[in-house]
């Protein structure tokens, strides 16, 4: 599952290498690349779409794999899945609660492009600023066009479009209110979770939010490690890549979600 405002097409080199021993599926969470929106855009609601996912192909049990806004997703139909679920992998997918210090005017730089329509030139930037990364550009184009929709004048819906996009922030608030360990109390199978080693370069104007990215991202990567400590059934590791992995070291990815499978118990 990929994060927000993405689409499957993030998990096509990854992908591309855990099939090789894994059978793969990936999908479009609800609002976003070709799948249909949901109202009103709710965990719940999208973990049901998981489970009736898994049905459609015939997958009693699964690992549960996400990035981002689809770590979320995993970890929590693990919570209400634990039949079904043999385990989840959280890749950087921590967010904050509303009374996190900072928290709202991260809010609101996030609401004011949320399902916005981008111009004609939107993919070719796209690419431009994912080469920055190291990102190939074949990579970061198919992975553009995917996350969005082609209108007829030759610009870009932006997706999710902007009622579903407060929803989900909405639910994230929600579900971190009590800090990352708050959240993963009562989640009892094997978790993986997984943190970007390097932040994302500010973008011009938005200094402020690399202080807040390094702050949250170390209070995270505290709470983690005396949550491993406490608890066998939760593994932590970290990433020589920024947020987006998925993209930029898509090996990496599949190395440690396949070394984590191996290591389940029979």
């Amino acid at each position: 599952m990929h994060g927000y405002s993405r689409s499957l097409t993030d998990w096509d080199a990854s992908a591309a290498l855990l099939t090789a021993g894994h059978r793969v599926l990936a999908v479009d969470l609800p609002g976003h690349g070709r799948s249909p929106g949901i109202s009103p855009w709710t965990i719940p609601a999208v973990v049901q779409d998981i489970a009736e996912t898994l049905d459609a192909h015939g997958v009693p049990e699964a690992v549960v794999v996400g990035h981002s806004l689809g770590g979320v997703v995993a970890v929590e139909y693990a919570r209400a899945n634990p039949d079904r679920a043999r385990a989840a992998v959280n890749l950087d997918g921590f967010w904050w609660g509303r009374e996190y210090p900072g928290a709202e005017r991260v809010s609101e730089g996030l609401l004011a492009s949320a399902g916005t329509i981008a111009p004609p030139e939107y993919i070719e930037e796209r690419v431009v600023t994912a080469g920055r990364f190291g990102i190939p550009a074949d990579r970061a184009e198919a992975a553009a066009r995917a996350a969005v929709r082609p209108l007829s004048d030759g610009k870009w819906q932006t997706l999710p479009e902007r009622t579903e996009a407060l929803e989900i922030f909405d639910e994230l608030h929600k579900v971190f209110a009590r800090g990352v360990t708050g959240w993963l109390d009562g989640v009892d199978g094997p978790l993986l979770l997984v943190q970007a080693d390097r932040q994302l370069p500010p973008a011009p104007g938005m200094e402020w939010f690399s202080e807040f990215s390094a702050r949250f991202a170390q209070e995270v990567s505290e709470e983690l490690a005396a949550l491993s400590s406490a608890r066998p059934t939760v593994s932590v590791n970290r990433i020589d890549a920024t947020h987006l992995m998925t993209l930029e070291a898509p090996e990496a990815v599949a190395t440690q979600v396949a070394g984590f499978v191996r290591g389940l118990p029979a």
